[in-house]
């Protein structure tokens, strides 16, 4: 069946509709670039609608009825929402569920050495990456450290104007015959990933003003007392620290104390990722399109938690799932193998007024999904890795993958007939666009999504989402009118199934 592009279907209104909606969330995937950041965000823009945090709820003694708005927060890495709707819980929700970790490079816990008269930090690559991708390319720190008195630091260093970037080094096309005859997953080793991250020797007084000034919006505020006991740690001058051992090392560190009032043993409690510099980007002389890090899977969790907010009319309770660590397997108490959804919907139903474990065996199994994730969009240069019958195209609508995996599905959720019948139904009456797609030829594709995992309950599940060009590359591309689609979808699932 020839699918029509979705872009000659929409009149002027709606085309407005589309260009505001993809602003907002280009804005989104610039500003939140890491699990927590997407976290904060959410959590914000759940607030502004009326959104109440559970355990307030709890402590309040609120009793929960159809019409209240409820969240909860797993470890500031991941958020539950719940719209209470009329049909009583048992009955089941309808759920959009999606992740919003992205592959990228992790700083390790002991990251900081210097070596040829550079200082570097040490990082361990988390999710399916290309590892050639991430050389030469400019790179920005995002992260937390927290020290042993549980005060925390916010580390978002890379994106101003003015900032400091951070980068990967490669061999020199003159040097790099014997490497380019290595296979491409071993140009770069995974231990060769260390960034790095400064190159002159202790500073002295002038040159260390000279160098905060220009991080000097991610600097925090200190004490006299921290700036003076940091000037006490670099009182030496250029011409003795110059050779002194790992003076470059020492002169970060002095930069660390200054700025974030950090000591080298506090990377032990840090959690630093290293993701792509720079905003997202309107891609095509048309603008059509979106070039930006992070789509997977954010483009399927903003339209997520914005149907759920922005949704006038609901009859069954809906409810989006944002969670953490799906491109490692979904594994942790951030993952959505942990038990924090369970319980969640446990402790809505006790505000409910409901505690009898038959009645959340019920609710979970009865509900509806939407496993919002991405699919591999059909790439011409590529062609051979895909079934052009049976693909994603980047600008004719939203995803259904009926199942993932490879050969002979495995790992994945398979969705029955009748399902996918009725959401042809539900979507036909809101004429939403859709496609079915496989995630590549049968003996190649396959990925992972939480579908699997959601559909132990019983309930009715399957992969839904926007299809992505250059999937887990630091730069990734998605269609405007897929996203517009997909939300679109999102809204009438939500109010409709």
């Amino acid at each position: 069946m020839e699918k029509k592009t979705v872009w000659t279907k929409y009149n002027e209104k709606q085309l407005a509709e589309l260009n505001t909606f993809s602003e907002e969330y280009r804005k989104f995937i610039t500003e939140c670039k890491t699990e927590r950041e997407c976290t904060d965000f959410i959590v914000e823009e759940l607030e502004n609608a009326g959104f109440t945090e559970l355990q307030r709820a709890i402590k309040a003694g609120k009793k929960v009825k159809a019409g209240d708005k409820i969240y909860a927060v797993n470890k500031n890495k991941g958020i539950l929402a719940f719209r209470i709707g009329k049909t009583p819980m048992e009955e089941g929700m309808n759920i959009l569920g999606a992740h919003i970790d992205s592959p990228r490079l992790d700083v390790k816990q002991n990251p900081l050495y210097e070596d040829g008269g550079f200082a570097y930090l040490d990082t361990h690559y988390y999710g399916g990456i290309k590892k050639y991708q991430w050389v030469t390319i400019p790179l920005a720190i995002h992260g937390v450290v927290v020290k042993k008195d549980l005060t925390t630091t916010i580390i978002d260093l890379g994106e101003e104007e003015n900032d400091p970037v951070f980068f990967i080094s490669d061999l020199l096309i003159h040097l790099s015959a014997e490497q380019l005859e290595k296979k491409a997953s071993k140009v770069i080793e995974g231990e060769a990933l260390d960034i790095i991250i400064g190159s002159r020797p202790t500073l002295s007084t002038d040159a260390k003003d000279s160098a905060l000034k220009a991080v000097s919006g991610a600097r925090p505020t200190l004490t006299k007392s921290t700036k003076s006991s940091a000037a006490k740690n670099t009182k030496k001058n250029d011409e003795e620290d110059g050779n002194e051992k790992e003076a470059v090392k020492k002169s970060i560190l002095a930069l660390l104390k200054e700025y974030y009032d950090m000591e080298e043993e506090d990377f032990l409690s840090a959690e630093l990722e290293i993701v792509p510099a720079g905003p997202a980007r309107d891609c095509g002389f048309d603008r059509s399109m979106i070039l930006g890090y992070g789509h997977d899977d954010r483009v399927c969790a903003y339209p997520s938690f914005r149907a759920l907010v922005d949704a006038k009319t609901i009859s069954r309770t809906a409810c989006c799932i944002l969670v953490d660590k799906e491109e490692i397997g979904s594994v942790g108490a951030t993952g959505m193998q942990s038990l924090f959804f369970e319980n969640t919907v446990a402790e809505v139903l006790a505000l409910m007024g409901q505690t009898s474990e038959l009645l959340l065996r019920r609710c979970l199994a009865n509900s509806n999904m939407l496993s919002s994730d991405v699919s591999s969009a059909f790439d011409p240069t590529y062609a051979g890795s895909f079934d052009k019958k049976n693909v994603a195209y980047l600008g004719k609508g939203m995803v259904l993958n009926k199942f993932t995996g490879a050969r002979g599905k495995s790992g994945s959720n398979d969705a029955d007939a009748e399902y996918l019948g009725k959401l042809r139904a539900v979507f036909d009456k809101d004429d939403v666009s859709i496609q079915l797609a496989e995630l590549g030829k049968v003996d190649l594709g396959g990925g992972g999504t939480i579908a699997y995992i959601l559909a132990k309950y019983g309930m009715n599940v399957i992969d839904c989402g926007v299809a992505v060009l250059n999937m887990h590359a630091p730069a990734e591309v998605i269609s405007k009118a897929d996203l517009y689609e997909t939300y679109r979808g999102y809204l009438s699932f939500v109010k409709n199934m």
